[in-house]
């Protein structure tokens, strides 16, 4: 049985490879190898990512690829995503330049509101309550100006603070509900600073609040932390064309559209469709998001809240066909960022800002909205056509050669069969070891 460790965090970075190695490892030379092997030549780039996060002891590759082509409000993108998933990039790339020569992508920002709350029980009287608020609001903002001024000055701030009486829910627990405007910061160690100097200066005006009793002046402050439940930081994507550009044949046109509606008419009604449906939409703004630098955690759990928002989950797109016009859009919740943290730290994540023109936070909301809205568009349009398998597994062939170790002259051979041949694992597997015993 392996002993706990103690004091991990204090060991070098070798001793704790040797460590982890050695007690967590079948072949520790071979783990030692593998974990060194990704460590990068430049010692000041990987010192730079070492001071990441806590316990580094290598570093962790995604495939960083490109989406040409992509046509929003008019101005050309080519968009950066990171992704281990085969075929979401080339199915990204592939509805971009469908939609290139349909009008492109159009994108609004219907807002760009974040959200904290400080969480706190009260046992007294809740007029008293309300009326020591409306007292104390305008202090909890003056007592914050040190931390809000630079951020005013570049036009953001605190928006508002409302008091919420939430004991229908829970007995005696309130909150101040609290909005932000961020600019281009995701924002989140300004916003819980904000809140914390909130509480703060709520508990201690309370203890001096003449109404209140002895005992209600003691307000119990449970926690000070925003939300990623951000309903009013929202942008729409969308495409439309005449129902008869959407294939090659005006006469499968028509079907094709209607299927495409059928198939998001039934993402809305179940859940279990939707959920799959709406990863599929994540698969292009979680991509989209970890090549800037971005929490795609803190998003997925806003988008994923949002598509509950009504009390049952449901498709995140809409489609429709109206006057001989398709329409697909998406309005997804994205707080994000485009200064501070990582952005202005990772090589990386600063030429993915770069390769996408230096975009504002709300011009990256839109990107990151036309990479959702785009893979949408190319899962349904192969579900409701060829099947979604036959694309993805072709695309998925090179990771099975390479799991059998296949030389690049068998991968080019395998390659060419399975053109005209239908990719499962199974009939990868087969073939290779057909192509191995002739």
């Amino acid at each position: 049985m392996i002993a706990p460790i103690q004091g991990f965090s204090k060991l070098t970075k070798e001793e704790k490879i040797n460590w982890i190695t050695d007690h967590y490892t079948h072949n520790t030379e071979e783990a030692k190898k593998i974990i060194k092997g990704y460590w990068n030549a430049d010692q000041d780039l990987q010192k730079l990512h070492d001071e990441f996060i806590e316990n580094t002891i290598t570093n962790y590759y995604l495939p960083l690829g490109i989406a040409p082509n992509f046509l929003i409000n008019n101005k050309l993108y080519a968009i950066p995503m990171a992704i281990e998933e085969s075929s979401v990039v080339a199915a990204a790339s592939k509805t971009a330049k469908f939609w290139l020569d349909r009008g492109g992508f159009k994108t609004t920002v219907l807002g760009t509101e974040k959200i904290g709350q400080v969480h706190f029980m009260f046992s007294g009287d809740v007029q008293k309550l309300q009326a020591f608020f409306t007292q104390v609001k305008p202090r909890l903002i003056s007592e914050a100006k040190d931390i809000t001024k630079n951020m005013e000055k570049r036009g953001g701030g605190v928006s508002n603070i409302e008091l919420r009486n939430l004991t229908s829910k829970l007995p005696n627990y309130f909150q101040l509900h609290c909005t932000f405007e961020t600019l281009d910061a995701m924002g989140a160690n300004f916003i819980n600073s904000c809140l914390e100097e909130f509480s703060k200066t709520f508990r201690n005006e309370a203890k001096i609040f003449s109404l209140f009793s002895s005992e209600e002046k003691n307000i119990e402050i449970v926690m000070s932390i925003l939300s990623n439940y951000v309903p009013n930081c929202l942008v729409r994507a969308e495409v439309s064309c005449p129902v008869s550009e959407l294939t090659d044949s005006g006469d499968d046109a028509l079907k094709f559209a209607e299927k495409m509606v059928q198939a998001i008419a039934i993402a809305k009604v179940d859940p279990h469709r939707a959920v799959t449906h709406n990863k599929g939409v994540m698969n292009g703004i979680d991509a989209v998001i970890l090549a800037t630098g971005n929490d795609f955690r803190a998003v997925e759990a806003g988008v994923h809240a949002y598509a509950a928002k009504q009390g049952s989950y449901t498709s995140l797109t809409h489609a429709t066909i109206e006057n001989g016009l398709f329409r697909l859009w998406i309005e997804v919740p994205l707080a994000l960022g485009t200064v501070g943290g990582l952005t202005n730290l990772h090589p990386l994540v600063k030429l993915a800002l770069e390769i996408l023109q230096k975009p504002s936070a709300t011009k990256l909301m839109e990107i990151v909205a036309v990479a959702g809205l785009a893979q949408n568009f190319a899962a349904v349009r192969s579900l409701v056509t060829t099947g979604i398998q036959e694309g993805h597994m072709k695309m998925h062939l090179l990771n099975i050669l390479n799991q059998l170790d296949a030389t690049e002259k068998e991968k080019q051979t395998l390659t060419e069969h399975f053109k005209k041949n239908t990719a499962t694992h199974s009939a990868v597997v087969e073939a290779f070891e057909n192509l191995r015993k002739s």
